[in-house]
């Protein structure tokens, strides 16, 4: 019948009998019915150490007392050590077992001679019972090791997100903002280089991109990345580009940042703010790293909040763009300029050093405005702008200090290196041909120079009236020329000479 039973179904379930009698193997065997398969190991012949370790283990042994009083504690120990194998004991003498001793031993219950159908059922049922009830308990256990384990991942992931919004909004300056996303986004990615890309498209569907790289690199790298963002801005709606800046969050060239777009997994996320896309981050992270599903959810998170804060340090930049620049010809306005000139005298008093003002003035600015109209002229400041910002350094401060008049101060810098950028400037602006609705013109400008020596004694707070007296003086004399402030005449260069 078990033969049988072996053909038609599934193995049948291996017992062990240790050191059984042959008649109560049988008694085991009819009560167990067909779906066991009893092997019983003789008192001569009990299973060794390698009898364990085989892969098949028994669901069920069947010890009797005797053999297991016998049994040293070392051999005792490997079965307690077999967990998916019930124990039954076998009472063969007269010991009657509390079943306290019983259960303390490590078996499952005990159960006297001679073995009955009913007896051996109602073993049958308990071992069925006990390996259901830790079946469940074993199931129990992994739901909770694997909901404190979602649970550990997800306080990691607040943690996480809570520093990088704490350390994006440190700051209103988009470059820090980078600077710390980087490294709060090391924390769940292996994150090797963060770039970025803003862009702000106007009404002819032209955009001003502004790319912000981890840090200067080869120009082929470079330029593989300003292509591959400018690629990625293309798609998100940047539409064609009108200008473009690139800027450093690290202004040094290292090493780290050599790597190339295609040198790592590249992800390419939009910053999106009142449902508009006005940028994307760029995140480079190491080759085959795969993302899960709730790394790309908290992902998405830490870039809407650096997205926030970027679109937060965007605006506040322009606010104070408008607040210390002229409007239309992008230099810094009278407001600016005076609290940098107060700045400046107070530096020099301390240190002594040089320093020089030019006061530029158009000449005859006003008849550009009656010839050829108002915007012919804002066109004309927006070049003189351009010519300031492109013949001074940045540690110079040109503003436009009122209508056609504009101011320069030059730190560290002496009365004939000042008269040089003026000649150099009044050249540019004699130089510059303009044209404005089917017409060619040009414009001249007067410059007064005014400068204070290094170590002089002399008062320097009426640096301006100094500079705007040589400005009149030019005027007067012919004007296209430069005068340097307390000269005569002939210090004064004629450009018409």
């Amino acid at each position: 019948m078990p033969r049988q039973s072996m053909k038609r179904g599934r193995r049948p379930e291996l017992m062990w009998g240790v050191g059984l009698a042959e008649p109560v193997v049988r008694q085991i065997e009819e009560g167990v019915g067909p779906g066991f398969h009893i092997r019983n190991f003789p008192e001569d012949a009990l299973p060794l150490t390698r009898e364990f370790e085989q892969e098949e283990k028994p669901s069920a042994a069947w010890i009797p007392w005797s053999v297991w009083a016998a049994f040293p504690e070392a051999r005792k120990q490997e079965y307690r050590n077999q967990d998916e194998t019930h124990r039954i004991l076998i009472q063969d003498g007269e010991t009657e077992f509390e079943m306290e001793k019983v259960l303390a031993e490590g078996f499952l219950t005990v159960v006297d001679l001679p073995l009955t159908r009913p007896k051996i059922q109602d073993v049958m049922f308990r071992a069925k019972e006990v390996k259901s009830l830790y079946s469940d308990i074993y199931r129990m256990t992994e739901e909770i090791m694997l909901e404190r384990e979602l649970l550990a991942r997800k306080t990691d992931q607040l943690l996480f997100l809570n520093k990088l919004l704490a350390s994006a909004t440190e700051s209103l300056d988009a470059v820090t903002i980078l600077a710390n996303a980087k490294s709060s986004l090391g924390l769940i990615l292996p994150v090797k280089m963060l770039h970025a890309a803003f862009w702000n498209t106007g009404s002819d569907n032209a955009a001003d991109v502004e790319i912000l790289l981890n840090g200067k690199m080869s120009p082929p790298v470079e330029s593989a990345w300003v292509e591959q963002i400018m690629t990625s801005a293309s798609s998100m709606g940047a539409g064609a580009v009108n200008g473009l800046q690139i800027s450093y969050t690290d202004p040094a060239r290292r090493p780290e940042y050599s790597l190339a777009p295609d040198q790592g997994k590249l992800v390419i996320m939009p910053l999106v703010a009142g449902h508009q896309t006005f940028g994307c981050l760029a995140l480079l992270c190491e080759p085959g790293y795969r993302l899960g599903r709730d790394q790309v959810e908290t992902l998405r998170s830490a870039v809407n909040h650096v997205g926030l804060a970027l679109r937060n340090a965007l605006a506040f930049k322009e606010v104070k763009l408008r607040a210390d620049r002229d409007g239309l010809t992008r230099l810094y306005n009278r407001r600016s300029f005076d609290e940098r000139l107060i700045y400046e005298i107070k530096r020099r008093a301390r240190y002594h050093h040089d320093l020089s003002l030019l006061m530029v003035d158009l000449d005859h600015f006003k008849s550009v405005n009656d010839t050829y109209g108002h915007k012919a002229g804002d066109l004309v400041l927006r070049k003189v702008g351009e010519i300031l910002t492109t013949v001074f350094r940045t540690t110079d401060l040109a503003a436009r200090y009122g209508g056609e008049e504009f101011v320069v101060l030059l730190p560290h810098t002496n009365e004939e290196a000042a008269w040089k950028l003026a000649e150099r400037v009044r050249t540019a602006v004699e130089n510059c041909a303009f044209h404005f609705d089917g017409q060619d013109f040009t414009v001249t400008a007067s410059i007064g120079v005014a400068s204070v020596a290094g170590g002089s004694l002399s008062p320097d707070d009426d640096l301006v009236l100094k500079a705007d007296k040589a400005l009149y003086q030019a005027k007067n004399n012919g004007r296209n020329m430069v005068v340097v402030s307390g000269q005569k005449d002939a210090a004064a260069h004629n450009a018409m000479q």
